[in-house]
């Protein structure tokens, strides 16, 4: 019989797996690294932010965590074709695809904590998950959040969407936390906040993409009520005067949630600091340029620009160095 989730695998396989080793770990590896670089993100993962011990290992929880979104999205636009009329329904051959590509990348996941896994994202997580001793909890949570996407893709209350981002966006903090050696319950407490934040910007930046390519709408159902806005409007493109003091609210709440979640930065060892600074700055400049453009999220997505990021990285590293901080904000 298993061990519990939470049990880290160092401990519950101790001499009971044969990991893979040499040049397939180092393909595999590789494979992470490749996977992470390619896909967009509104900053890359890794890069000289990251301590190069870390590197592969941080890749390797990327390109993990990028598989399970993947596969939860596979088939994408079909999903949309009757979102209307059936209240965002994906089609049940979509679905049913997706939920047995998941059910296939669990199994991966097991062998990684008690066998030899056959993908090279999975051979890569079993070596990670050894060395760092990470307990299968957060992967198992990732992967329920992408089951949970295959359901209507509408959420009643902001309580609903809070309890969705304890799946598909608190795990990834606690998995970066434990790459650097972090498993209290404080820190991620903290780390909720902002990796919460953090899902939240992304939900609010991505309105239109998650409706046209996705079916989904992660704005609460009971807000979208009490500011007047309906489903069609975001169908149309239509940001009105309630759509846009409705984004105004929902960037409010993220906001506030990032400033809970700053005292994370100083709690950390200073390989750690930098990356958590600069995505924390990232996703309130990304909320920034949703105000800039009074919170219409529709007719275009709002993003930072290549040079805008750039900026900001190096902001966040000279105010580091001179002692300045992170340029964070305040509660």
């Amino acid at each position: 019989m298993p061990p519990p989730v939470d049990t880290p695998l160092t401990e519950a396989y101790a001499g009971a797996v044969k990991p893979v080793t040499g040049a397939e770990l180092n393909d595999a590896y590789a494979f992470c690294a490749d996977l992470a670089r390619s896909h967009y993100e509104n900053f890359n993962v890794g890069g000289w932010i990251t301590p190069r011990e870390k590197l592969p290992h941080v890749y390797a929880v990327y390109a993990w965590c990028r598989m399970v979104d993947d596969l939860g999205d596979e088939g994408g636009p079909q999903a949309h074709t009757a979102s209307l009329a059936t209240g965002g329904r994906i089609d049940a051959a979509v679905s049913e695809h997706r939920l047995a590509r998941l059910d296939w990348w669990t199994a991966e996941l097991d062998l990684a904590y008690s066998g030899r896994p056959t993908h090279p994202i999975a051979i890569a997580i079993q070596d990670t998950v050894r060395k760092f001793e990470i307990p299968k909890e957060p992967f198992l949570r990732l992967i329920q959040a992408n089951r949970i996407d295959q359901g209507t893709g509408r959420f009643a209350s902001i309580d609903d969407v809070l309890d969705y981002c304890t799946y598909s966006a608190n795990p990834v903090g606690h998995l970066f936390l434990y790459l650097f050696g972090y498993s209290d319950p404080e820190r991620q407490r903290m780390a909720d906040c902002t990796c919460t934040a953090l899902q939240l910007t992304n939900f609010w930046q991505d309105v239109s993409r998650d409706y046209h390519d996705r079916g989904r709408i992660y704005l609460p159902q009971d807000d979208m009520a009490r500011f007047g806005v309906s489903e069609s409007d975001i169908a149309h493109g239509f940001a009105s005067d309630g759509f846009r003091a409705l984004l105004a609210y929902e960037c409010d709440y993220a906001m506030q949630l990032f400033r809970e979640g700053v005292p994370l930065v100083s709690s950390l060892d200073r390989g750690a600091k930098l990356p958590v600074a600069l995505f924390t700055r990232g996703g309130v400049s990304i909320l920034d340029a949703i105000r800039k453009r009074n919170y219409d999220v529709l007719s275009e997505r709002p993003a930072l620009s290549k040079g805008q990021k750039a900026r900001l990285l190096l902001s966040t590293w000279f105010a580091s160095k001179l002692g300045l901080g992170y340029g964070l904000p305040t509660a």
